[in-house]
């Protein structure tokens, strides 16, 4: 009964446009987990604290105060909001370690509005607001939806170029020891599907953004699962595979991870949220280079076709919410001198530019801004000669205190000879350490707040 009294209040609250479901993701190590213990953190401090002078409404003072809330899906894991506060605020800050799998976290926000029809029910109203991190990795797989066993091991072997042709060896010396035809040997299939996800793993680390499927690199409640156990082959598809061939069980398998996973989230998660950041980190694919950086764009642009984009009239919010913001956000804005700010907006402009053009058809806004959620460095001038050269000041991730000038991010997307003249060398830095009951300090994450909420608050 308490569950659907509740679901009728979430109900009743759509019906009013006084809930709204955020979702945040990124592709690993882009900065999901800092950015939602950031945003908490802020609206946290907006009654005691006037830190966020770009979100209208707590500019206007007509933000009395947030909460966090019990939230309502109780099959969702908790966001780590605590845990991730603990780690920030220590005697020795450190990052929060990262999620690996769909959580949640809930706020109320009490505020005065200026709407006539939210005036005439009350002096103040509230915004009820949930937020969910989830791996952009995962949307990566939607894909296959569209795709059977053999379009889809055809698409993998396709990609073997390159980098991945490389690191994918290991695992083809493994697949040519299967035999498709032979009766099914689960103690086999595990070892080359292990392989593959290796090779997976060896892909992200060397910086190649765009693995399927996705599940296999963070698989959340789902490691160790057959399900996660199978990898591209090659065969005829007009040959029909034995009932316990080890190609029908190859087949089988992805089957149940189209059905049972991929579908699964887009009907429980994804098809409910009602704005959408995707969080991008341009930097390290800058330090990497060529391959790396232009695997990432495209992993991106493989992860907006999976959006249902559509304005959302209140009928279609209530019976099937879709996103009608999307806000790109190039994250570690803190990481470069101020003077680069408008060249990391103008990058990441670039590498989104094909998803903007499909957004800006369907007539969804959409946007791109660069941010630091959580801030971990101090800017500032050294001298050179009789020039004074920007340049920012922060502790490494080893315990290092560094003065840096990182160099100038390129306004657009570079061609294969800019990694040949090394013009730009990223660095990593800790949290910088914080007064407890002060709010985190952050870069531009009021002006995030105001893109994805400010019309909420009115």
């Amino acid at each position: 009964m308490k569950r659907i009294k509740q679901e009728v209040n979430d109900f009743l609250h759509r019906s009013m446009d006084s809930h709204v479901r955020i979702a945040v993701t990124g592709l690993s190590r882009a900065g999901k987990t800092a950015f939602i213990t950031s945003l908490v953190n802020q609206l946290l401090h907006t009654s005691t604290h006037h830190q966020l002078p770009l979100l209208s409404a707590t500019r206007d003072r007509r933000v009395i105060g947030a909460k966090r809330e019990p939230q309502t899906n109780m099959m969702v894991p908790r966001f780590a909001y605590d845990e991730a506060m603990l780690q920030l605020q220590g005697n020795e800050p450190n990052w929060p370690e990262p999620t690996r799998d769909v959580s949640e976290i809930r706020l109320a926000l009490k505020y005065k509005p200026n709407k006539k029809s939210k005036k005439l029910l009350s002096n103040t109203a509230t915004l009820h607001l949930d937020i969910i991190d989830y791996p952009g990795e995962w949307l990566l797989d939607l894909p296959l939806l569209d795709m059977d066993f053999h379009q889809w091991s055809q698409s993998q072997f396709t990609a073997l170029s390159g980098k991945r042709l490389e690191l994918a060896k290991p695992w083809l010396e493994e697949l040519d020891k299967v035999d498709l035809q032979a009766e099914v040997d689960e103690h086999l299939l595990q070892s080359v599907a292990q392989s593959y996800t290796q090779y997976l793993h060896a892909c992200k680390e060397h910086g190649l953004h765009w693995v399927q499927p996705g599940r296999f690199v963070l698989p959340g409640e789902l490691e160790g699962a057959p399900v996660l156990q199978f990898f591209p082959c090659r065969f005829d598809p007009e040959h029909k595979a034995a009932r316990d061939s080890n190609l029908a069980m190859m087949k089988a398998r992805y089957h149940e991870y189209q059905t049972k996973v991929v579908k699964a989230f887009y009907k429980h998660h994804f098809s409910t949220f009602d704005r959408q950041i995707v969080l991008v980190d341009c930097l390290q694919p800058l330090n990497t280079g060529y391959e790396s950086f232009m695997d990432m764009r495209g992993a991106l642009e493989q992860l907006m076709h999976s959006f249902r984009y559509g304005r959302s009239s209140i009928v279609k919010r209530l019976f099937a919410p879709r996103i009608d913001k999307v806000l790109f956000a190039a994250t570690k804005a803190d990481h470069v001198t101020p003077d680069q700010h408008s060249n990391l907006v103008s990058l990441l402009q670039q590498m989104v530019h094909p998803a903007w053009q499909t957004a800006s058809f369907e007539n969804i806004e959409m946007n791109c801004l660069s941010m630091a959620s959580i801030q971990a460095t101090q800017t500032g001038y050294i001298a050179n000669g009789e020039q004074s050269i920007p340049a920012i000041q922060g502790i490494s991730l080893s315990g290092e205190p560094m003065t840096v000038y990182p160099g100038e991010v390129p306004k657009k997307l570079p061609s294969a000879d800019y990694w040949q003249s090394k013009g730009f060398e990223f660095t990593a830095f800790k949290p910088m350490v914080n007064q407890q009951d002060d709010p985190l300090p952050h870069i531009r994450m009021d002006k995030a707040l105001e893109y994805l909420l400010g019309d909420k608050l009115k």
